[in-house]
């Protein structure tokens, strides 16, 4: 489908540029915004007659936008939303969301002039463009947190605070008290130790001892009397 462009639109073309495009495209968001007409030969007299009002009231609005464009330089916005621990949004933030912050931050813009691929689901600080205008546009930042302390934080910090699986990984291992470890390096005393294991030793000691000298001396004078009877 041919159409007439009314102001640039970017990866299409410019003010009065004729151009092809397809058939949903033109009839669901060209022609109801009023960036385009049908190109036929009463749409192309009626431009031509037009051109110098259209292309005017183009730069109008171009400088009007560059001005609201050096107005939101640096521009950062806060969303406070519920999220989990690892930073996932119960929920998300969309298009709306933000044109709704950029406008109670002083700046009145559409969710049409936001520019999302997706809606965002997870905390952190996000570059956002906005369209102020065909040829005109500015990035804020939205700054999603879960309060706005946080949000301060993560300015600050210039990322999103959520936990780590490595925060508890790396904490040491707890440590019994010093006299606990002196107490359990100890010998057991000797009253504490079993029953069995006191007899085990009493006879082990047994073994170990030296034969009795006295027994030896008498058995040993015993044996030289009855050689002298003999």
């Amino acid at each position: 489908m041919q159409i007439i462009l009314l102001e640039r639109v970017e990866k299409l073309g410019q003010l009065g540029d004729v151009v092809t495009v397809k058939p949903g495209y033109a009839r669901n968001f060209l022609l109801p915004q009023g960036k385009a007409l049908r190109a036929n030969k009463a749409n192309l007299e009626k431009f031509e007659q037009e051109r110098a009002d259209l292309e005017k009231r183009n730069a109008d609005e171009r400088s009007s936008s560059e001005a609201l464009a050096k107005n939101m330089e640096n521009l950062s916005v806060n969303l406070v939303r519920a999220a989990s621990e690892m930073g996932q949004l119960f929920g998300s933030v969309s298009g709306r969301d933000i044109a709704s912050a950029v406008t109670e931050a002083g700046h009145a813009v559409d969710k049409r002039q936001v520019v999302m691929d997706k809606a965002i689901k997870t905390l952190g600080l996000f570059p956002i463009r906005i369209n102020l205008h065909s040829e005109v546009a500015v990035t804020v930042t939205v700054n999603i947190a879960r309060s706005l302390e946080e949000a301060e934080t993560q300015a600050k910090l210039g990322h999103a605070i959520i936990a780590s699986d490595n925060d508890f990984d790396d904490a040491p291992e707890a440590e019994a008290p010093a006299e606990a470890q002196a107490d359990a390096s100890e010998e057991v005393p000797a009253e504490d130790a079993s029953p069995a294991e006191a007899e085990a030793e009493e006879a082990a000691s047994d073994a170990d001892a030296p034969a009795d000298d006295t027994a030896t001396e008498d058995t040993a004078e015993e044996a030289s009397e009855d050689t002298e009877k003999a």
